[in-house]
């Protein structure tokens, strides 16, 4: 059992210095075509200082670092047995007894840490600088110049609790025209519908605008509706809001600007306030199979790249190890663009491809050991 474990840490220990280098290199070459990019764009726009197109770069490291982490793994572990491979060591340790599912412990076991460091750690600080980055981006370098925001086409559906009539009341807010100036969200065209938790209606308010302050909606010109009664000018009256700026704000934007932490928490808020949480719920999903697809494609890369280098075939294997694991990336996204449409449940969509990921590692390991 001893030199088991001590082969395995010793695997171990090569197999995450060459993981994090993959990492590190493609970190670094997508980082240079994204400031590429970068500035190809602010060459059109001479007022805006070419030293903000380093700033966004540098902002997106952590995001890119979290896309390219499962590839960085795989290209890793493949480098890393391929290398074992040709110097006879991995034939030396199964010669001696030792089973591959015994020293490719600590490998798997290093992986599922380094994908659970980016699925807790990384993931925080990825959607801070990216949301920082969207901030800039939108201010300097798209033609809103960060002063308007249009939701949903340039209107705005809004469903919110509501116990100012009735305990467990709800309100359906419809906004035609929807503006973000500064801080302070405009709307115009308002219908708001007062419902009782059973969905009876009991009252309706019209407003010609409105905007969204701290915790209440306060509405200009509004006219009050009861059922079988005439309307009443209210002139300009408040009502309670659930939701922030903030939250209608990042509602519709990327789900990248939140971290693992906080996504929870807004989808559920998401849900009183009856926005579409598909997006925010797979990009969750997504984060908590990180862990386990890293370690999936470490034994990927060791199902792919062990082979003995006297039985000839390595370079052929090794390029079939890259395109599986091409292969496993184009099942995912096409398994993510399923369940934003909502063919697939969330939960489904993120966890399939690493399902199918972990049960061909696992057939080309037990064709490797035991034939």
């Amino acid at each position: 059992m001893k030199p088991a474990f001590t082969l395995s840490l010793y695997i171990a220990r090569q197999f995450t210095y060459a993981t994090l280098s993959v990492i590190a290199f493609l970190t670094g070459l997508i980082t240079m075509f994204d400031f590429i990019d970068l500035l190809r764009r602010v060459s059109t726009r001479p007022n805006v200082p070419t030293s903000l197109v380093s700033q966004i770069a540098f902002l997106h490291i952590p995001f890119a670092c979290l896309e390219i982490l499962p590839f960085g793994i795989l290209l890793g572990g493949i480098i890393c047995f391929w290398r074992l491979a040709r110097s006879s060591e991995l034939v030396v340790a199964r010669a001696a007894g030792i089973s591959a599912w015994q020293f490719l412990a600590g490998p798997v076991i290093c992986a599922m840490l380094i994908g659970t460091v980016a699925t807790t750690c990384i993931s925080p600080l990825s959607s801070v600088m990216y949301r920082r980055a969207e901030m800039l981006d939108r201010q300097y370098l798209r033609d809103s110049n960060g002063k308007s925001l249009n939701l949903s086409g340039g209107t705005l559906w809004l469903r919110q609790g509501d116990n100012g009539l009735v305990d467990h009341g709800v309100d359906i807010i419809h906004a035609r025209h929807v503006r973000l100036t500064g801080s302070v969200l405009h709307i115009r065209g308002i219908t708001i519908f007062r419902l009782g938790p059973d969905d009876s209606l009991l009252t309706r308010i019209e407003a010609d605008s409105g905007y969204l302050g701290k915790e209440r909606w306060v509405l200009e010109g509004a006219r009050q509706m009861h059922p079988d009664e005439l309307p009443v000018d209210m002139g300009e009256m408040t009502l309670h809001a659930d939701l922030t700026l903030a939250g209608v704000e990042e509602s519709f934007a990327s789900p990248d600007t939140l971290s693992v932490w906080a996504l929870p928490g807004f989808i559920r808020q998401l849900k009183r306030s009856g926005f579409s949480t598909i997006r925010h719920r797979l990009h969750f999903q997504t984060l908590l199979t990180l862990p386990v697809l890293s370690g999936t494609m470490a034994l990927v890369a060791a199902g792919f790249s062990m082979r003995p280098t006297r039985r000839g075939g390595v370079i052929r294997m090794i390029s079939f190890g890259v395109a599986a694991g091409f292969a496993l990336f184009a099942l995912s996204k096409i398994a993510a663009q399923f369940g934003e449409t909502g063919t697939l449940p969330p939960l489904l969509a993120a966890w399939a491809p690493t399902g199918a990921g972990l049960c061909l590692a696992v057939t080309l390991l037990l064709h490797l050991e035991d034939g």
